[in-house]
C-alpha cells in the first residue's frame, strides 16, 4: 500500500505495454524544489510501493543536498533471464509511456540493472535534459565513475571524525560489491581500513586480518562472487550482519537489517549507502544500543549530486569536488544537529530537509 501524507506523492503512475511486455512505475513524490530527480529500477519484484518508498527517500536526499530537484522514482519489471535487447526494448517502451512527464516533471538517472547504456536509450526517446547518468558521449557523467561511493566514503571519514576515531587500522564490512560498495571498499582501503567481510549475491567472504581490495576485484571478476577469494571464511549472505568489524557499509539491497538481528551486530558504525536498507524501529533500536547510523538520503546522495553537476553541464572533476564538498558538509550538519537535540541522525536530517520543502511547498499542509 501506498502512503499519502502531507508531502506527496504528487503522482503516482502504472504502465503497462502488453506488445513487448512493459510493465512499468513512475512516482513523482514531491516537486516544490524542482522536477522529481530519481532513478529506473529493473528488478523481478519492483512494485509501486517500493518505488514510492524510494522516491519519498529522493525528496529528503534531494532537500538535504541542497538542489533544485524533488523526489521522484521508477521501476520496469524485468523477467529473469531478460537479455539486453529484450531490456532495450523494455526501456524504449517505458520512456515512450511517460514521455510528456520528461523533463519537466521528472527526470530519470541509473539504479538497479540500469546503467549509461539504458540511459542512453531513454535520452534517445525523450532528450538529453530528461535524464543524467547518460554515457560520456552524450555530455553524461555515468554513475559507474563512482559518485555514490565516493559519497558514502566521505560520509564514513565524518562520522569517524565525529566518533573521535582514525580510519586508519578501522575493520570494515561491506554488504555487496557492486558500483556502490566497489568504490567505497576501493576507497576505505586507500585511507587506511582494513576491509574484513565483503558480501555479493552468493555469500560473504571474511578474514579478520583483512581482503585485499586488487584481489577481491580480480576474483569477482574472474570467477564471479568473492567468495572464491580463497583465503577466510565462506558464509551466507545475510550474515554479513554477524561478522565482527567496527563499521557495516550497506551497498546492495533494501530491507537488509530486521529487528530480530540487531542483538546480534557488533558494529559501531552503520553507512547506509544503499537506499531503504532497514526500517525506523530497527533504527531507534541501534540508537538505544549506542549503535551510530548514517541514513541513506544523507550517506548515498553523491548520485544524485553527481546528477545535479551532469544537469548543469558540469565536468567529471567538477562532479568528484562537489560531492565530496557536499556530503562532507552535509554528515557533519546533521550529526552536529543530531547531537544538539539529543536524537537520531535520521530524525535530524529529515528536519532540516522537511523545512527546505516546507518553505517552497504550495501544496502542503
Amino acid at each position: 500500500m501506498i502512503n499519502f501524507d502531507n508531502y506527496g506523492p504528487e503522482k503516482v503512475i502504472e504502465v503497462y505495454n502488453a506488445k513487448v511486455g512493459m510493465h512499468g512505475f513512475l512516482v513523482v513524490d514531491n516537486t516544490a524544489l524542482g522536477p522529481a530527480k530519481g532513478g529506473i529500477r529493473m528488478t523481478a519484484t519492483v512494485s509501486a510501493e517500493e518505488v514510492s518508498r524510494l522516491a519519498r527517500a529522493m525528496t529528503w536526499k534531494c532537500s538535504l543536498a541542497g538542489l533544485p530537484f524533488g523526489g521522484g522514482k521508477s521501476g520496469i519489471i524485468l523477467p529473469k533471464g531478460t537479455d539486453n535487447k529484450k531490456k532495450a526494448e523494455l526501456i524504449i517502451a517505458f520512456a515512450k509511456a511517460i514521455k510528456n512527464l520528461c523533463p519537466s516533471l521528472y527526470i530519470a538517472g541509473p539504479d538497479i540493472s540500469t546503467t549509461e547504456v539504458e540511459m542512453g536509450i531513454f535520452a534517445k526517446e525523450n532528450g538529453l535534459k530528461s535524464v543524467t547518468g547518460k554515457p560520456k558521449r552524450m555530455k553524461g557523467i555515468p554513475h559507474e565513475l563512482g559518485s555514490t561511493g565516493l559519497g558514502v566514503s566521505h560520509a564514513t571519514l565524518v562520522a569517524l571524525s565525529h566518533m573521535k576515531r582514525n580510519v586508519k587500522g578501522t575493520t570494515v564490512a561491506i554488504e555487496g560489491f557492486g558500483n556502490v560498495g566497489w568504490f567505497v571498499a576501493k576507497f576505505l582501503s586507500q585511507w587506511g581500513a582494513r576491509l574484513v567481510a565483503v558480501s555479493d549475491s552468493k555469500g560473504v567472504i571474511y578474514n579478520k586480518s583483512g581482503l585485499d581490495f586488487k584481489k577481491l576485484v580480480k576474483v569477482k571478476k574472474e570467477k564471479g562472487t568473492v567468495t572464491e577469494y580463497g583465503s577466510g571464511s565462506v558464509l551466507p549472505t545475510q550474515d554479513i550482519l554477524k561478522v565482527d568489524a567496527d563499521i557495516l557499509v550497506t551497498a546492495a539491497i533494501p530491507d537488509l537489517i530486521k529487528i530480530q538481528d540487531v542483538n546480534n551486530m557488533k558494529f559501531k558504525l552503520i553507512v547506509e549507502g544503499s537506499n531503504i536498507p532497514t526500517t525506523p524501529d530497527v533504527e531507534d533500536a541501534l540508537f538505544k544500543k549506542n549503535v551510530l547510523v548514517i541514513p541513506d538520503f544523507v550517506a548515498n546522495a553523491g548520485g544524485v549530486i553527481s546528477s545535479y553537476v551532469e544537469y548543469i553541464n558540469g565536468t567529471v572533476q567538477k562532479m568528484f569536488r562537489v560531492v565530496e564538498e557536499k556530503i562532507t558538509k552535509n554528515t557533519s550538519l546533521v550529526l552536529k544537529e543530531a547531537d544538539r537535540l539529543c536524537i537520531k541522525p535520521r530524525d535530524a536530517a529529515f528536519n532540516i530537509a522537511k523545512s527546505r520543502v516546507m518553505k517552497k511547498c504550495k501544496t502542503c499542509l
